[in-house]
């Protein structure tokens, strides 16, 4: 057992000034007011692990991570993707597309790398977005029994692309995969088996389709068109008024010679409103980084899509809220994940000054801890 005084704790819904967190076999067992304690912070705040809620550990984030799915050394290479998520801060990660399952069956330890929260191969039709993912399932029927495979194996989440997308050859953002039953069918064989199911969901019609068929999350939601991005008012006020949660695709590292796409850079003033449009409306929001897909993708780059969302204009706290305790319920881990209180996994994440004046600190973490065992 020890003891950690922080001038200021952020437990995962609001800060608090000058507060000792008494950590025992890995678990928060106290947090009380100011007194003598092992190990003094000074000025820095102290958070709850950051958890990302859409990562790929199977791509490399390098040019073409498609091309190296095929190394032998892929598993060597997510352990690597999974320790740098915990190096920058994020102790919870979801895995939202790998190959063979391999996420399920990493084997980290606790010093290793962050807990992984794995879909397997999404569910995908014949030739459809990340089919080399080997998820492919035509029809109802095999999309049940797709479903039904993932949770036998142990999956967490149910992951489904509803549209196209960018990574593949022949694949469309703003084109549907799936129709309504096939979408139904996916939903209701996850809930059955206890599981929630995300949408991979890029333009209008694919979000309102996720949308209606009871999904529970929508990752991208970026209102694509097959020409640029349209965000429409009655879908984003049904986002609003339903429990689905938005997983927004931010954060980007930039790396000196590279731009996003031009597809991307066409697009970016109508996605920045898009974000500044759902937050007005009040969707519920996590932040899914979609690490690993590019050079600007990293792994680990949650702070910077802490940063990009203020930077829009969220307010920090709302952020802070979605990255911890949020992320937490939404990745169904919240009774031990995504606070700092008794009772939750001691997974904490040390900053300079005040991340609520200065998010930008988040991008520089002077201490991790996972389950109570300092790995940065």
């Amino acid at each position: 057992m020890f003891t950690m005084r922080a001038r200021r704790l952020f437990d995962g819904q609001d800060l608090y000034e000058d507060r000792v967190v008494t950590i025992h076999d890995g678990r928060i067992a106290a947090v009380s007011s100011p007194g003598p304690a092992d190990q003094d912070l000074g000025t820095a705040t102290l958070l709850p692990g950051l958890i990302d809620c859409h990562v790929h550990l199977a791509f490399d984030a390098s040019e073409d991570p498609v091309a190296h799915l095929d190394r032998p050394d892929l598993a060597a290479r997510m352990r690597q993707a999974a320790h740098q998520h915990l190096a920058a801060g994020v102790t919870t990660v979801r895995d939202l597309g790998d190959r063979d399952y391999l996420a399920l069956g990493l084997g980290l330890t606790t010093t290793e790398g962050p807990e992984i929260l794995a879909s397997g191969p999404p569910i995908t039709t014949s030739g459809g977005h990340c089919w080399w993912l080997g998820g492919q399932a035509d029809g109802e029927a095999a999309v049940r029994a797709a479903v039904r495979e993932r949770a036998a194996r142990g999956a967490h989440v149910i992951k489904v692309m509803v549209t196209g997308g960018q990574m593949t050859e022949g694949s469309a953002p703003h084109l549907m995969q799936y129709g309504p039953a096939e979408l139904k069918a996916a939903v209701d064989e996850a809930h059955a088996a206890g599981l929630p199911v995300a949408a991979h969901a890029h333009s209008p019609e694919g979000i309102a389709e996720a949308l209606r068929a009871g999904f529970d999350t929508i990752e991208h939601c970026g209102f694509w068109t097959e020409d640029g991005v349209e965000p429409d008012p009655r879908i984003i006020a049904a986002l609003a008024d339903s429990p689905v949660v938005v997983s927004l695709t931010a954060g980007i590292v930039p790396v000196p010679g590279m731009a996003p796409p031009p597809e991307i850079m066409a697009r970016l003033p109508k996605m920045i409103e898009v974000l500044r449009t759902l937050y007005a409306a009040g969707v519920a929001f996590v932040i899914g980084s979609d690490a690993g897909i590019a050079p600007i993708k990293p792994h680990g780059l949650l702070p910077h899509g802490v940063q990009m969302l203020v930077d829009a204009g969220y307010a920090p706290l709302d952020v802070l809220r979605a990255v911890t305790s949020v992320a937490a319920g939404v990745c169904r881990v919240g009774p031990r994940k995504g606070r700092i209180a008794p009772g939750f996994d001691a997974d904490l994440l040390v900053v300079a000054g005040d991340p609520l004046a200065d998010v930008t600190t988040l991008c520089r973490p002077l201490a991790v801890y996972r389950m109570g065992q300092k790995v940065a």
